[in-house]
């Protein structure tokens, strides 16, 4: 499996080794070592999460309060979807940026992003199926949103001429600086503390 740091920090995809022969495939889309070495804990798994949605659909920019947030590894099973991290922690040195990753049931790539950032990601063909495994349970009380097309965030979603279809709660989210303003995003060093905590798992 390769290991590489996205842009920004705490986030990282991984791309398993993908065996394949006329009866299907076969991969490792986990491996704890692996995992470890590379962002400095183990993956506390505390609920699994599946979703499907059709061509078109964006979803996020969702995030949680920190700690303990909701840390996210996330990969397509079926179909194929740009998924997408905002560094939306205040003070840091890439506030407001934002990388993505093509993850597809061909290249089978999965994405880690660390607590306190943001995630969304648009479905680029129907039936696209996201599976990710989290590191503590969904609480609505310290889930929030940030717009995705939020033009102070200018993130390309990869759908062309394609209207994007939102929820109504991420249509009536705030916008970066909204968020920021409502004292609703998670703080940097407050973020860096927290993940160091997780050393000891």
């Amino acid at each position: 499996m390769q290991v590489e740091a996205l842009p920004i920090e705490g986030a990282w995809v991984f791309t398993p080794k993908v065996h394949g022969d006329d009866r299907g495939a076969f991969l490792e889309w986990y491996k704890d070592p692996v995992f470890a070495e590379a962002v400095g804990h183990r993956l506390g798994l505390v609920q699994a999460n599946c979703s499907v949605s059709a061509r078109g659909v964006v979803r996020g920019i969702h995030f949680a309060d920190v700690p303990p947030s909701q840390a996210k590894y996330v990969t397509c099973v079926k179909g194929a979807v740009l998924d997408v991290i905002v560094d939306i922690r205040t003070g840091s040195p890439t506030f407001g940026q934002w990388t993505s990753v093509r993850l597809d049931d061909r290249d089978r790539r999965v994405v880690y992003l660390s607590e306190g950032l943001g995630h969304g990601f648009a479905s680029l063909e129907d039936g696209s199926t996201v599976v990710y495994l989290c590191s503590e349970a969904y609480n609505p009380d310290r889930e929030h949103e940030v717009h995705p097309l939020d033009p102070g965030i200018g993130i390309d979603w990869g759908l062309g001429e394609l209207t994007p279809e939102l929820s109504g709660k991420d249509a009536a989210a705030p916008t970066l600086a909204e968020a920021a303003e409502q004292g609703l995003l998670p703080e940097w060093e407050e973020c860096r503390l927290y993940r160091a905590s997780l050393s000891d798992r």
